[in-house]
Order: structure tokens, then C-alpha cells, then sequence
């Protein structure tokens, strides 16, 4: 019978202390997270049971060994005696996987010797990493005489090694990172791969380069690009690069250039020279990862923004609920739709830990999400259930935070990425009704400092080793047990928790309610001043034939300095080109383009509209031409509230909701357009404050 260290460690426990301690409180003894332990104690049943003992749980959850004495003192004696088996099988999968990554041929009887396993054991693992590997177009062939060999490019690899360490290692992951930023790792290699001091320069670097990014990351996000960083670096020094000529071709200028900055720094510092390839796959794998953040796509993406209304227009049908006018749902799916695309496009894969938990808590709301997403985005050949599990999350968010009630302040601490934050924090809403406000931070906002004390409970789905206040370790999707010592902990700190703070059912005590009338009246403020803006300072031009997009552009700005709308033209011109050089900017199937950018000289929301006398071609947005008739320019300050945010997207958005608008916006009848404005506004005005009543 094999036992690990931490298996007889949870036993000691258990027994010495019958009854007292919880999964939570073990996990707190042993310094590592509540699900660990919670997959931990499925074996440890087991292990006691081959004794003829229970493990059972007493009315407090205290973990209890129940049965005859003499068993029990028959297992503390096995423990004794036992030597415990630390290596898990994944572990022991892993170190194959390098093995065989790092030479051409190995033979199989080393291979079993290395990692002290029978050759039948060996064919079990290598059978399993084959059919891992073919996920990601790597090969791995056995012969007789000869040994195993892996077939495949170098970046199908590297892909097969992140994807590896991401499912199979993602906690311990982003444990080792944090600790070795706090300076509290004492070990000098992680994960039987990575030196310490590498991985640490490698995180210093990227967070050097990307502090000036003109996107934030989520946790997940910067976890895979570091990740992907490291091994490469690693292959790199090992003399496997990546071949260009691999790669498909991919419009990643903005991440070319930052990866461009990250591997020059790190080949000054470790002596290598990175390939092109090395680069270019680098920063393919940014442009799949979560960096870019809800507030980078408040208008971009007309034709996403588009389809991804449809897919939510769907899901409400199928479930018999209006999500429709839920602004967060759609911002948040648009920010996690564009790099998600990418990834399905470019055949690179993802994963989410969660995925069999969501398909298993969710059926229903996956399979609305998987009918609306089939049925909108056909050029797909196939989502996969990691991809749709993300989305998921996002409509479970939604769904859940239409029954929200609140009451004690929490922080919610969620390394795992936008969705599942947003998840969590909308079940914590639902399940515990007690608490009034719950804000989230990442792991690195944590690690960079966070007044703690303004907090009555803090919660988490990973261990933090790094800070010092009372926490508690919370499933993503919170379990029934999460609930229950949440509430537990609640009541039994009733006191400090409600000491100097007024309920909600007496506004009269002041301050809750005005916090929330001055933020009601900022947004009003808000929709008036953006709405005035927009319908105000619309204005609508009839170019001449000889006039060519950059003097409309010139022109069109010019007169927006006039109106004192915006400061030093030339400099937006410039943003404007720059924003058509990234990607197309013409509508497809209209004779529309739509020409919009963020700047610090813009004032006011513009929104106006140039019509051509004759057709002036330029890149759609699907990468094909389109006849331009009509010049939609959109402008906007640089820094938009969410309710600004939320009325740009509008427009654009209403711009190709149905063949009538699309006709209405191209018809150059100036008259119509601006009272289909109106009507867009009116009918925004009546559903908000219907909604908010």
C-alpha cells in the first residue's frame, strides 16, 4: 500500500486530534490549499478503509477515523513503518515528458530506470503522454532497438509542455511564482524543470516591459505568457528553436514589439540569441492570452460586438430570461472573445481547471452557450468544452447577479481569471446574503500591498503565503462546505463584524445610502453629458469626388478643433492611421467604415458622418476590401466611465443591428439618421431607468 507524506501527515492529524480539525484547518496545518486536501482525503478514505475505519465528518465538519481500536492502532503502526511514496504518477509524467523532450532517442529501459517504474508502468505512461501529445501535433513513436522519439515542431512542443504543466500543475504554478516573488522559495529548481533564479529573472523582466503595455493583464493571462517565456528561454539555451517558416502568418505588431523587448533583455542577460521564431511565437501566444481587459474594447470589434449580441440574444431565448440589456455580460464576453478567437484560429488550445466543474454544475447554461455559439460564429470548425466553460462563466455571472441581496464587506481574492472572479463574487452574492460589498483583487495587487483592515472577510481560491490577516480558501465555484464555513464564521463573529455599521433596512443611518445616491447621480451625470455630447455635436458632411479620406479625415477634425471639441488635430490624425494600420476599419457587406480612436485630445464623445460622392476602397474588418460611401468617425477622451463606455458601444453596435439600420446609417439621409440617434437614446433612457426603479 502506497502512502504519501502528506496522506500520513492528514492521518497523524486526524487521529491525535479526532474531531477537530476540518479539511480547512488541516490545509492551514499543512500550508497548502483546501482543494488540495479535499483530493488528498478521497485517498486517504481509501486507506483507511483497507483497515476496516470510516473517515467521517461530526456536526462542526471535524474529520473523524471511526472503528475498533485495535484497527486503529493496527494503522498508526503502518504508518510507522511505511516509507512514503512522494512522486505522484503526473509527476512522474512530467519528468518522462522532459526526458523526452531533451533528447532525440531515448531508450526505454533508461527511461524506466530514471524514473523507477517497471517497463509495463512505462507503456501505461507513455501511452497516455501519446495521446496528450497528438492534441498538439507532436508524434511519439516506440521501436524495438531503437527507443522513443517525439516527431513535431518546435513550437508544437513547447505548446505541449505549457498546456502539461497548466492542467496538471496550474495551482503549484502560481503557489512557486508569488512565493519567489516575495523572496520565499527555498528551492532552487521548480517542477523538476525550471531553475529558480531563471524563472525569477524571467518574471521581473516581464513585468518590466509590459509595466507601459497599453493593457493590463488577467492572472491567468500573465501566468501563460510567463510560463511560455521560461520554456522558451530554456529551449532556447538548449539550441531548439523555433523555425519561422513553422509559424502561420498573424498580424501581432503591438505584441512582436514587446516580446521583441522581453527576449532581447533576457539574451543580454543569459548570453542567447532568440530566433525570429522565438519572438513570433512568443507573441502569437500574447495575443491568445487574456491581456487586453474589458475597458481596451468599448467600441472596437463592430462585427464581434455584433455576432456576440446574437449569442447572447440566443442564450435569453433558450433559458426564458432577458440578458439583453446586461452592458457588463457583453463588455466582459467582447474582451474574452477577441484573443479567444485568435487561440481557436491559430489552433493553439487552452484550458480551464474548471471545465468538468462547470459542465456538471451547469448543463443546461452550457448547452445554450454551446447552441448560441455554433450557430453564430460558423466559420469555427469547433469550440472546445475548455472554451465554452469560459463563457459560461460569464453568462453565470450574469444570471446569478439578477438575484443579488446585500448586506458586511469582503475581499475576494481570484487569481484565476475575469469570469470565474465575476462568478464567484455573483454565488458569494446569492448563497451569502449577509455580505453587502465584495471586492476583487489579483494576487499581484495583493502582493503589491492592500489595506487589509478595510475588510470584515477575506477570501480566496489559493493559498497566500504571502500575507498575514485571517482567510478563507474558497472553491472557484464555492462548494456547499464553502458555504457553510463562510456563514459559520459569519455568525460566529457577528459582533466585530456589525460593530459601528447600519443595516441596509435603515437608511436613516446615513452613509451607505448617500454613498450609493452620489454614485447613482454621478452616473445620471454621466448618460446626460454623453448623450448631449453625441447629439449636440453630430454633424453630417457631403464630400465632393475630388476629396480623398485623409483631407475628409483632416477636415472633419479640423472642424471638431473649432467646436472646441478637441485639442491638436494633426496628433489624432496620427492616432487614426495608426488605428487603421492595425487592422481594417471598413464594415463588411456595407459601404460604411467605421474610423475610431481613444485620445488625451479629445474632450466630448463625437460621433459624425461623411458621405462620399464617390466610393474610396479601404481593409475591412474581415481583412477583405470594402467600397467606402460613408465615413463613420468616433471619437472619445481617453479615460470613459463605464456609462460612457457603455453609450459608445451602443452606437456602434446599433450601427449593423439589423439590414434596416445598416440601410438607414449608408443612406446619406441626414434627417433619418439623426432620428434614428434619438430613438437609439430614448429607448437606452427608458430601459435603464425602467430597469433601476
Amino acid at each position: 500500500m502506497y502512502i504519501t507524506s502528506r496522506e500520513k501527515a492528514i492521518i497523524e492529524l486526524i487521529i491525535k486530534t479526532s474531531g477537530k480539525h476540518t479539511a480547512l484547518s488541516i490545509a492551514s496545518s499543512l500550508n497548502v490549499s483546501a482543494r488540495t486536501i479535499q483530493r488528498d482525503l478521497k485517498a486517504v478514505e481509501k486507506i483507511v478503509n483497507e483497515f476496516g475505519l470510516t473517515l467521517t465528518r461530526n456536526v462542526n465538519q471535524g474529520l473523524v477515523i471511526e472503528g475498533k481500536n485495535e484497527q486503529i492502532f493496527r494503522l498508526i503502526q503502518h504508518l510507522t513503518n511505511s516509507e512514503p511514496i512522494d512522486e505522484l504518477p503526473q509527476e512522474k509524467k512530467l519528468r518522462l515528458l522532459l526526458a523526452i523532450l531533451e533528447e532525440d532517442v531515448y531508450k526505454t529501459q533508461v527511461l524506466a530506470g530514471y524514473l523507477g517504474i517497471s517497463t509495463a508502468t512505462l507503456t501505461a505512461y507513455l501511452d497516455e503522454l501519446a495521446e496528450w501529445l497528438s492534441l498538439y501535433r507532436v508524434g511519439l513513436t516506440r521501436k524495438r532497438g531503437v527507443g522513443v522519439e517525439l516527431h513535431g515542431t518546435e513550437a508544437n512542443k513547447r505548446m505541449a509542455l505549457a498546456q502539461f504543466l497548466l492542467q496538471f500543475f496550474h495551482e503549484e504554478l502560481i503557489e512557486k511564482l508569488f512565493l519567489l516573488e516575495k523572496g520565499k522559495l527555498g528551492e532552487d529548481r521548480i517542477l523538476h524543470y525550471f531553475e529558480a533564479d531563471d524563472l525569477r529573472h524571467v518574471n521581473s523582466t516581464v513585468q518590466t516591459v509590459f509595466k507601459g503595455a497599453p493593457a493590463r493583464f488577467a492572472d491567468s493571462g500573465y501566468l501563460e505568457i510567463v510560463l511560455h517565456t521560461c520554456i522558451s528561454l530554456k529551449r532556447t539555451l538548449s539550441g531548439f528553436p523555433v523555425e519561422r517558416k513553422d509559424l502561420p502568418e498573424a498580424e501581432v505588431t503591438i505584441e512582436y514589439e514587446l516580446i521583441q523587448e522581453v527576449t532581447s533583455r533576457l539574451g543580454q542577460a543569459f548570453d542567447c540569441a532568440f530566433s525570429e521564431g522565438d519572438v513570433l511565437y512568443l507573441a502569437r501566444i500574447l495575443k491568445g492570452t487574456k491581456w487586453s481587459g474589458a475597458e481596451a474594447f468599448p467600441y472596437d470589434s463592430i462585427v464581434l460586438a455584433h455576432m456576440i449580441r446574437n449569442v447572447i440574444k440566443s442564450v435569453s431565448e433558450q433559458l426564458h430570461v432577458d440578458l439583453n440589456k446586461d452592458f457588463s455580460l457583453f463588455q466582459g464576453l467582447l474582451a474574452h472573445m477577441e484573443p479567444s478567437l485568435y487561440r481557436i484560429k491559430q489552433n493553439m488550445g487552452s484550458y480551464n481547471p474548471l471545465r468538468e466543474e462547470i459542465k456538471r454544475k451547469y448543463p443546461v447554461l452550457f448547452m445554450a452557450v454551446k447552441n448560441s455559439l455554433e450557430e453564430e460564429f460558423t466559420d469555427i470548425d469547433q469550440f472546445s468544452d475548455d472554451e465554452i466553460a469560459f463563457i459560461v462563466l460569464h453568462f453565470g455571472s450574469a444570471l446569478v447577479m439578477q438575484e443579488e441581496h446585500l448586506s458586511i464587506k469582503a475581499l475576494l481574492i481570484c487569481p484565476t481569471g475575469i469570469g470565474t472572479s465575476k462568478m464567484l463574487k455573483s454565488r458569494l452574492k446569492k448563497e451569502v446574503a449577509e455580505i453587502d460589498v465584495i471586492e476583487i483583487k489579483s494576487i499581484k495587487e495583493m502582493s503589491e500591498g492592500a489595506n487589509l483592515k478595510e475588510y470584515d472577510l477575506i477570501l480566496s481560491t489559493v493559498r497566500l503565503p504571502f500575507i498575514h490577516a485571517e482567510y478563507i480558501l474558497v472553491n472557484p465555484l464555492l462548494s456547499e462546505e464553502n458555504i457553510v464555513t463562510i456563514k459559520n464564521y459569519l455568525k460566529n463573529n457577528i459582533e466585530s463584524l456589525t460593530k459601528g455599521k447600519h443595516y441596509l433596512e435603515q437608511p436613516e443611518g446615513g452613509h451607505q445610502s448617500q454613498v450609493s445616491l452620489d454614485s447613482m447621480l454621478e452616473e445620471i451625470r454621466d448618460i446626460q453629458e454623453s448623450i448631449q455630447s453625441l447629439i449636440q455635436n453630430f454633424r453630417f458632411y457631403r464630400m465632393d469626388g475630388e476629396t480623398s479620406q485623409e483631407q475628409i479625415l483632416a477636415k472633419m477634425l479640423a472642424n471638431a478643433e473649432g467646436d472646441q471639441l478637441l485639442t491638436n488635430p494633426e496628433d489624432v490624425l496620427q492616432s487614426l492611421r495608426e488605428r487603421e494600420h492595425k487592422g481594417g476599419l471598413g464594415i463588411p457587406e456595407t459601404n460604411m467604415a467605421l474610423f475610431h480612436v481613444r485620445s488625451q485630445n479629445v474632450r466630448r464623445l463625437i460621433f459624425q458622418i461623411a458621405h462620399l460622392q464617390d466610393p474610396c476602397l479601404v481593409k475591412g474588418m474581415d481583412g477583405k476590401e470594402v467600397a467606402m460611401k460613408n465615413l463613420l468617425l468616433m471619437l472619445a477622451p481617453d479615460e470613459l466611465s463605464r456609462r460612457e463606455q457603455e453609450i459608445v458601444s451602443l452606437i456602434s453596435t446599433n450601427i449593423i443591428e439589423t439590414e434596416e439600420a445598416i440601410l438607414l446609417f449608408s443612406s446619406a439621409n441626414e434627417e433619418m439618421i439623426f432620428k434614428k440617434l434619438e430613438s437609439i437614446f430614448t429607448e437606452y433612457l427608458q430601459s435603464h431607468f425602467k430597469l433601476n426603479r
